[in-house]
């Protein structure tokens, strides 16, 4: 049996809980939380859920109620039947389009319009089906840095859950190489599986799209595929701000990194952390809550900079 543990409280309150849990290095990794609005007509209202496959005990909670400063939201505990909560909690969901893609679950036929890619992501203890707004972000703007004339021939997608992102970067440069890898080891059938089912080539060469499983770029073969064109990291705010040296070190001069999983409040620290690391604004957007980065790599001349509100509005320098 599965438990679960909700608090309800204002966004604001929801979302500091969610950056305290970033900071908390001796979070119990079997203890997974994810924040969210309860209604889209009241985008204040939030909850903070956590997951737990034993039923909580007093440390359990007390570690939840400490993620809030002073006296902490009500803990409301539930046992939950057997399930695959991932995969339910996917279920259903709508298709969307985003750049020049369409990514659907198998419940939904393809788009099969010309000039629009079709992926088909089923639910699965994977995140990244692209029906989260930094996965859908991350399509819209992999999507503008191909109209902007970015040339990848080797990309990295870490932390790529299901492997859409690094199958988008495939798409838009078909004679690229490209390396996925993830820390969730589930994850290597998952892309194994989806690969199969979109036509993308595994392995190493053009075209094609390796997969290790591995903790940020702590793997030998992610290590010998640098430097990237373009590294992609859709993952939460505070390994970015962490990976930062590592991922500058990773791509060449004038390259790119796609940065998504951070709120808005967190990117002014995702933003510090890569300036200092040697890389500037390229392009940002917003989605609800969440920010979408796109950074470059220092080489000879400026980079150019602008904030996306909705695509294709590109304006404001940085």
């Amino acid at each position: 049996m599965s438990w679960k543990i909700t608090v309800l409280a204002p966004r604001s309150i929801i979302q500091a809980a969610l950056v305290a849990h970033e900071d908390a290095w001796d979070w119990d990794p079997e203890i997974v939380i994810a924040g969210s609005e309860i209604a889209e007509d009241k985008p204040d209202d939030w909850q903070l859920e956590a997951w737990l496959d034993r039923k909580p005990t007093k440390a359990d909670q007390n570690a939840i109620a400490d993620l809030f400063e002073g006296t902490p939201p009500r803990l409301n505990i539930e046992e939950l039947p057997d399930a695959d909560w991932v995969t339910l909690s996917q279920q259903g969901v709508e298709p969307i389009r985003e750049g020049v893609f369409h990514v659907h679950t198998p419940e939904y036929p393809p788009l099969a319009r010309p000039g629009v890619r079709d992926f088909v992501i089923p639910a699965s203890q994977a995140f990244g089906t692209g029906q989260h707004a930094t996965t859908a972000g991350c399509l819209a703007m992999l999507s503008h840095m191909k109209r902007q004339g970015v040339r990848v021939r080797n990309l990295a997608d870490i932390g790529t859950g299901t492997g859409l992102l690094g199958f988008a970067g495939l798409h838009l440069w078909p004679t690229a190489r490209a390396i996925a890898s993830d820390i969730d080891a589930v994850c290597g059938p998952v892309v194994a599986e989806n690969a199969a089912n979109n036509g993308i080539a595994l392995g190493d060469g053009p075209g094609r799209m390796a997969m290790v499983i591995a903790p940020g770029m702590d793997h030998p073969l992610l290590e010998a595929a640098a430097p990237y064109d373009l590294l992609i990291a859709n993952i939460i705010a505070g390994p970015l701000v962490k990976l930062a040296p590592a991922f500058a070190r990773a791509v060449v001069p004038g390259g790119s990194v796609l940065l998504a999983g951070l709120l808005e409040t967190q990117e002014a620290a995702v933003r510090a952390a890569y300036r200092k690391a040697g890389l500037r604004l390229a392009a940002r957007m917003v989605r609800g809550d969440w920010s979408i980065l796109w950074l470059r790599r220092r080489a000879a001349g400026r980079v150019r900079s602008s904030r996306v509100g909705a695509l294709p509005e590109w304006s404001k320098r940085w």
